[in-house]
């Protein structure tokens, strides 16, 4: 009756209890579902045991059920299987718990949400986001960045039990510190203080705080062109492109991503949010939409670029329905995170042996502006070709060729000195 156990399970006595447990059917329905979405066995077995266990708490229950008391089942379980020595802590197997369970009983419609009133400090910064969205005319991603400094302020305020209308400069000050004691740099609490500054003078203007603290707020001193891009040389994007050279899904995959990055200095969300219905392959063009300015623009297709995207869609994009180029290797497949990316980067320079530059995947952006320039290439054009809304952005790639500025202050005047 339940063919998924049969397949899933070589023990008689293994099919057996899954088959006679509570909720079989239920169960059996969802495996199967799994399964369909191209989740391998490994996987699938990963889940029955754990959907058993979920099963002999709700035998008794009806209707939906909270995801709190999800949690409160996972707490149960955790602590029995730590006391019969199967598990060493209570964090993993109740994550496992919860994941699992609530994403059953999500497919059975038996989740009931939980719908929380959000904090008030949570709704300040909702407002404050659709100011910069409106009045401002910001992207998403900017706004994003800075929802999530104003957040961690926010929660540090909840943690000193310290509301909004009585923060000092001081204690602003301590804030930062705080980030600079985890270890940020310069630059990064420099960018802090500057979304701070903003967000508290829209706080007094909104009668949120007493007096404005913009004015209070100091950075720490950053040096002209301390931030200068870090990329690699473009011999070593060359060996990186080259270690993805490979058979496997993985390698078409990388190869086609480092290429976008690098060819087109592409940004890592611009290669993530990429759709198949970008590819004009009729005009041979590459549509991408620049995730700050929310403009789409259009670049020939080169002929390396096209034939590893065209060679990783016939031969390693698994089947989806999923409008985005770049998946996971493993189902569920999904639209690639810009963790995922980072990590792909970040491990190709481990395993070329690249030293003494940023790892991750705008260290190829920079790379390729760098090497526009050096190769003769208008800072017009090399604007144009990352995306640039104005000319400043792209100056600060003129001051990276390090090597030519040593040749320049080295070089032999001869009687003239």
């Amino acid at each position: 009756m339940f063919k998924i156990f049969n397949t899933l399970f070589c023990s008689p006595s293994a099919r057996a209890r899954h088959a006679t447990g509570p909720l079989a059917k239920e169960r059996s329905a969802y495996l199967s579902h799994l399964e369909s979405q191209g989740l391998s066995r490994k996987t699938l077995l990963s889940y029955a045991p754990v959907l058993l266990v979920v099963a002999t708490f709700l035998r008794s229950r009806r209707g939906r059920i909270l995801r709190s008391q999800l949690v409160l089942w996972a707490r149960q379980w955790a602590r029995s299987r730590r006391r019969l020595g199967l598990a060493k802590t209570l964090q993993w197997p109740e994550s496992h718990f919860v994941q699992k369970g609530s994403a059953w009983c999500s497919f059975m419609g038996r989740l009931k949400e939980e719908h929380r009133t959000a904090p008030y400090h949570a709704v300040q910064t909702q407002t404050w986001a659709s100011s910069l969205r409106t009045e401002e005319g910001l992207s998403e991603r900017t706004i994003y960045g800075y929802r999530w400094w104003i957040t961690k302020f926010r929660e540090w305020l909840v943690q000193k039990e310290l509301p909004l209308r009585l923060v000092t400069p001081n204690r602003v000050d301590a804030f930062l510190k705080q980030l600079a004691s985890k270890g940020m740099g310069r630059i990064t609490l420099s960018d802090a203080a500057s979304v701070l500054r903003k967000f508290l003078h829209y706080a007094y203007q909104q009668g949120w705080c007493r007096r404005d603290l913009a004015p209070f707020i100091l950075s720490p001193r950053v040096f002209r062109y301390e931030n200068m891009p870090a990329g690699p040389s473009w011999l070593d994007v060359k060996q990186l492109i080259a270690a993805t050279d490979g058979p496997t899904n993985g390698d078409l995959r990388n190869r086609a991503m480092l290429l976008l990055l690098a060819v087109y200095g592409l940004r890592c969300g611009e290669v993530t949010a990429l759709r198949l219905d970008d590819l004009d392959w009729t005009r041979r063009i590459l549509l991408v939409t620049r995730i700050k300015t929310a403009r789409m623009q259009e670049y020939p297709l080169s002929v390396a670029t096209g034939q590893a995207i065209e060679r990783y869609l016939k031969e390693a994009r698994p089947m989806s329905e999923e409008p985005e180029v770049f998946l996971t290797l493993r189902a569920p497949f999904r639209r690639l995170s810009a963790g995922a990316i980072y990590e792909v980067t970040s491990s190709l320079f481990n395993r070329v042996g690249i030293v003494g530059c940023k790892r991750g995947p705008h260290a190829l952006r920079h790379a390729c502006g760098t090497y526009l320039l050096n190769t003769g290439s208008s800072l017009k054009a090399v604007g144009d070709h990352l995306g640039h809304q104005c000319s400043s952005a792209t100056q600060i790639y003129a001051k990276v060729d390090l090597a030519g500025l040593r040749a320049v202050a080295s070089f032999d005047l001869g009687d003239l000195a």
